[in-house]
């Protein structure tokens, strides 16, 4: 979570710098972002239809830990959990 914060504060102090020179940012609007949404949606469809189709289950862990991350960026939950010594006592740094 912290890198998404680190990134949308530089997203705002960039935007900052952009205002006070009078140029619009290159961001892609709203519906260009929703649409690489759709996109990273859609590459999941065909590892869940593989597992369909071989009759393997869809379970919520495998979801979790297979395409989740790949839709969200960033290693699985339990993974970064394991990474966090904060989260995780007996790890220490």
């Amino acid at each position: 979570m912290k890198i998404y914060l680190l990134s949308l504060g530089a997203g705002i102090l960039v935007g900052i710098i952009y205002a006070f020179m009078h140029v619009r940012s290159p961001a892609p609007p709203a519906i260009a972002l929703i649409g690489l949404l759709g996109m990273l949606i859609g590459e999941q469809l065909v590892p869940i239809g593989a597992r369909l189709l071989s009759g393997e289950p869809i379970t919520i862990s495998w979801f979790k830990s297979e395409c989740v991350p790949k839709i969200m960026g960033g290693p699985p939950p339990d993974q970064e959990d394991a990474a966090d010594p904060a989260k995780n006592p007996a790890q220490k740094s």
